[in-house]
């Protein structure tokens, strides 16, 4: 069982893993920078149609999320205690709150009532209680990326009740039509990113040695710095890209 097994003294799993959210952070930036850019006009992209923005979207939020499951195996085998798991739980969902708070006052009309943030930290919980599931998590990932794609398919074709796309609903991702808001996350398909990132995870434990040694590389350090705060970045990251551009758009009418 994960939870019996001490962690490898000298696995580099942690600072692989600051890495791999550092690549996320760094690539959610470049792709922010880019839909602001679009935003205060300085130049014009179709970033909810086209392909290009659009499947780097999925990329970017199945890395968080495969993080997110990482790290939760790490905890389970260091043995993290309840109590700290629910204080880091609650920064998380306090950010998601501020998110909505702060997306409701720039975009009324398609605030972010249930993006990223609140995705994580709902799945959070669950991949915590299932913990003990071990390998069978790559199975209950796979059913759950399949029943989302099912449910879609199943409203395109009437089957299921249209109330499943209403935002009290949609929040469980069994939707036939994707919500006017600036950022989407639902449990499904999501929750099964993050189960094959936990399952993933515990299978790198017992594999020290599987890991890309050159993932702890002193020149992948910054990397590593952005993987460690990443929940401060991706709070800070928007109000300082998106205040610049609208002190640079103010300066050139």
């Amino acid at each position: 069982m994960l939870t019996k097994r001490p962690p490898p003294p000298n696995a580099p799993r942690l600072e692989s893993l600051d890495v791999l959210r550092g690549v996320a952070v760094l690539w959610m930036t470049v792709f922010h920078f880019c839909y602001d850019l679009s935003h205060f006009g300085f130049w014009s992209q179709a970033f909810l149609t086209d392909p290009l923005w659009t499947v780097q979207r999925i990329c970017i939020v199945s890395l968080f999320l495969w993080c997110a499951g990482m790290g939760q195996a790490v905890a389970v085998a260091q043995g993290q205690r309840t109590q700290r798991f629910w204080r880091r739980w609650a920064q998380v969902a306090g950010c998601a709150v501020l998110v909505s708070v702060g997306s409701a006052l720039m975009f009324p009309q398609s605030f972010i009532y249930f993006g990223v943030l609140h995705g994580i930290a709902l799945m959070l919980i669950i991949v915590r209680w299932t913990s003990h599931w071990g390998a069978w998590r790559w199975l209950a990932g796979a059913l759950a990326i399949g029943v989302a794609e099912f449910a879609w398919m199943l409203h395109q074709g009437g089957t299921l009740p249209a109330w499943l796309n209403a935002p009290g609903w949609n929040v469980l991702g069994l939707i036939g039509r994707k919500p006017v808001t600036e950022d989407y996350a639902p449990l499904l398909p999501w929750l099964g990113v993050m189960w094959w990132g936990a399952a993933a995870g515990a299978w790198l434990l017992a594999r020290p040695t599987s890991l890309p040694g050159c993932l702890g590389s002193r020149r992948l350090a910054p990397l590593a710095w952005m993987g460690r705060h990443s929940l401060a970045w991706y709070m800070l990251h928007q109000p300082v890209l998106m205040g610049a551009l609208a002190l640079a758009k103010a300066l050139t009418n």
